[in-house]
């Protein structure tokens, strides 16, 4: 049994040096075969290593060889974007993580790389909308939790900021004008601050984050400036 398991293990590496000695155009027809015997682990599998090997043909490959309705394409493309990213091609992986979304809009994975992407690329206002998408799908997911509660941090420190610096532009301020300042203050404790209050204490109940438990100390510290 020993030996056999030795031959068997030995037959796997070879083959599997083999095909790592071999370009995207020796490897290319293998994906094919094994598309047509309908063996698509195995065909993502060997689309993987012609990605590696090379992306120019292998997205070649993949835009005349694979139809929408191909049972590998998801993972296909989850490849593409995925190498396009470790590359830091990060327009060319969002190009790759939207197509994916459509096609698996209820697969976590593939919204938090997307989101990733769009945070990356400044697309705010769509990673705000495709993290919502993940919470919606699983309301505990760390990633989401992470973005949010940093997300409503570094907005409402960004409005206090302002608001203080107007206010200190006033030498003399009047009682009015201290009582908008404070109004002010309350509204973003009690929108932005505690919303991202909520985020944090929600990460922190998941994973034990240092940096959460600092962005919550200083949001404590900004709740008792307000009260005061």
């Amino acid at each position: 049994m020993k030996k056999n398991f030795t031959i068997i293990t030995s037959i796997l590496l070879w083959f599997t040096l083999s095909l790592n000695a071999q370009t995207a155009e020796q490897i290319l027809p293998n994906v094919t075969k094994a598309l047509a015997d309908q063996h698509w682990e195995e065909a993502s599998n060997l689309f993987r290593l012609a990605v590696d090997k090379d992306l120019y043909k292998s997205e070649k490959f993949f835009q005349e060889s694979i139809t929408p309705d191909c049972p590998a394409r998801a993972e296909m493309i989850h490849q593409l974007g995925f190498y396009c990213k470790g590359r830091r091609n990060y327009e060319k992986a969002y190009d790759y993580y939207k197509e994916l979304v459509q096609l698996r809009p209820r697969e976590i994975i593939y919204l938090i790389s997307c989101a990733e992407l769009e945070v990356i690329l400044g697309k705010e206002e769509d990673a705000v909308k495709t993290y919502e998408k993940v919470l919606t799908l699983d309301n505990n997911n760390l990633a989401a939790n992470i973005f949010f509660g940093n997300y409503y941090f570094l907005t409402a420190d960004k409005e206090r900021k302002m608001i203080e610096r107007n206010y200190k532009k006033n030498s003399d301020p009047t009682r009015m004008q201290y009582a908008n300042y404070r109004n002010e203050l309350s509204r973003l404790v009690n929108e932005h601050y505690d919303k991202a209050k909520n985020y944090l204490e929600k990460v922190l109940s998941i994973f034990p984050s240092a940096e959460a438990k600092k962005t919550l100390e200083k949001i404590r510290k900004v709740e008792e400036e307000s009260r005061q």
